[in-house]
């Protein structure tokens, strides 16, 4: 569910498998405490230990709850998957932590999920229809049913049978009695990697998850592709219809850890080369580039350094204030936006400011942030964002609020701006934002990335959640 506190898009999800090391619960915790920041609701770990799975699912961090050998003695075994949470689909309850675990007739069978499907409720009426019961209100149990009723022989093929009826993005960690598998959906919307940890395969959404665990970095999973890894080693089949990869812009954008490599490159460099990209598009005359803090540090600097304006850390952003505060009382709420952050009031005086942020969604949070830099004595106030306008919903794993909540979506920039209270305000354009990333153009026939958000192209019908959303109101 979309905080209606906030002002940026909520994370996803994050998932992690280890298969054949002799701490594979231990290295697990470790690679979800690097993905903490794709999912704060909840953490779980399934593991096996050759004879039975073991699961601990808990709502809250991963270090609150993991954190000691008894629990981790708990989750015995070779080989594990782990999952941290954010809720798309599906309301944040305990009983809609994964990683999810059902004994089929094959054996066991546990899968995590990152992404969002976009056939869930027609998929779901079907089922029910045909007698299946669930115990959760996420589109990842579907994903268990299809397995569990496909009338194919081997688990692989079930598998297959079951991801050909699926429509959505989706990366899979899927843990059986023998094998550790990784899937990535045909666009490859969300992301999956391959790595090795001392001979033993790693599976993670994230490079700095491998790097974490001291993991060496093989490749990224292809879109379309399964992976299965056994005792006798990887195997990959691609059974899908062969598509053009279109990862999400929103993982290199806002979502993925500065640290992790995307493209060979770090996902710093390439938010530093977006805030470089906003300079030269806009010529700004001002004493100072302050970002809001953290989301947008990388483009602050990199607007600083190519428009020669002193950065300056004018906005000081407390790590303390956990999700108590997601939904506090109104007594707290009046605070508003200073529960989260203050200002640097010598950076900032009698100084004309440009504030730099990634992302745009509400425009609430900006509203505040700037008026905060008003009233600590700025003479002028700019707000940049290094990337367009978002004017489009996601429906593939990323929480995003409805077209009415959108403010792009029903406003011009002079009326943003208005609404902000910002002297001035300006976006990164769609071709800039390929030209950071490394694009020469944006090919309106076959787009680098997913980036419906920006343009509403969605590679993936979402006319079954629209249809949806539009008889909720």
């Amino acid at each position: 569910m979309y905080c209606k506190y906030s002002d940026h898009m909520k994370e996803e999800c994050g998932v992690f498998g280890i298969f054949g090391s002799e701490e594979a619960s231990v290295l697990t915790t470790l690679g979800l405490h690097s993905l903490q920041h794709r999912g704060q609701e909840g953490a779980g770990i399934v593991s096996f230990d050759g004879n039975n799975f073991h699961s601990i699912r808990k709502q809250g961090l991963v270090g609150d709850n993991f954190n000691n050998t008894e629990i981790l003695s708990q989750l015995p075994g070779k080989n594990a998957i782990g999952h941290v949470r954010y809720s798309t689909t599906g309301n944040s309850k305990p009983e809609n932590l994964q990683p999810f675990f059902a004994n089929l007739a094959l054996g066991g069978f546990s899968c995590a999920h990152n992404g969002n499907l976009t056939n869930t409720n027609s998929l779901r009426k079907k089922l029910v229809e045909n007698g299946s019961i669930f115990q959760t209100t996420t589109d990842t149990e579907i994903i268990l049913q299809l397995v569990a009723l496909s009338k194919k022989k081997t688990l692989t093929d079930k598998l297959i049978d079951a991801l050909q009826q699926i429509q959505g993005a989706y990366s899979l960690v899927i843990l059986t009695n023998k094998k550790l598998i990784g899937v990535r959906d045909p666009y490859g919307i969300r992301p999956l990697v391959l790595g090795d940890k001392d001979g033993s395969p790693v599976l993670a959404s994230e490079t700095c998850a491998l790097d974490m665990v001291g993991a060496k970095y093989i490749r990224d999973i292809e879109n379309g592709e399964i992976v299965i890894i056994t005792d006798s080693g990887i195997e990959s089949i691609k059974p899908f219809v062969k598509l053009k990869e279109r990862p999400c812009i929103f993982e290199i954008i806002y979502f993925a850890s500065p640290d992790s490599i995307v493209g060979g490159r770090t996902v710093y460099t390439y938010r530093k080369a977006l805030g470089e990209q906003l300079a030269l598009e806009n010529k700004i005359d001002a004493d100072v580039v302050v970002p809001i803090p953290d989301s947008g540090v990388s483009a602050a600097i990199g607007f600083s350094q190519k428009s020669n304006i002193p950065f300056e850390l004018g906005i000081i952003r407390s790590h303390y204030v956990g999700r108590t505060f997601i939904e506090p009382s109104q007594t707290i709420r009046q605070f508003g936006v200073k529960l989260k952050h203050s200002v640097n009031r010598s950076c900032i005086e009698n100084k004309r400011v440009i504030l730099i942020d990634d992302s745009i969604v509400r425009g609430t949070t900006a509203n505040k942030i700037v008026k905060m830099v008003y009233d600590a004595g700025a003479k002028e106030v700019h707000l940049g964002v290094s990337c367009p306008p978002i004017k489009h919903p996601d429906f593939y794993g990323i929480d995003t609020p409805n077209y009415n909540e959108l403010i792009a979506s029903h406003t011009n920039i002079e009326e943003m701006t208005k609404l902000i209270g910002a002297t001035s305000l300006f976006f990164l354009s769609l071709e800039g934002t390929y030209k950071a990333m490394g694009c020469t153009e944006r090919d309106s026939q076959q787009p680098q990335f997913t980036d419906h958000c920006f343009t509403g192209d969605y590679p993936i019908d979402v006319s079954e959640i629209l249809k949806i959303n539009s008889k909720n109101g």
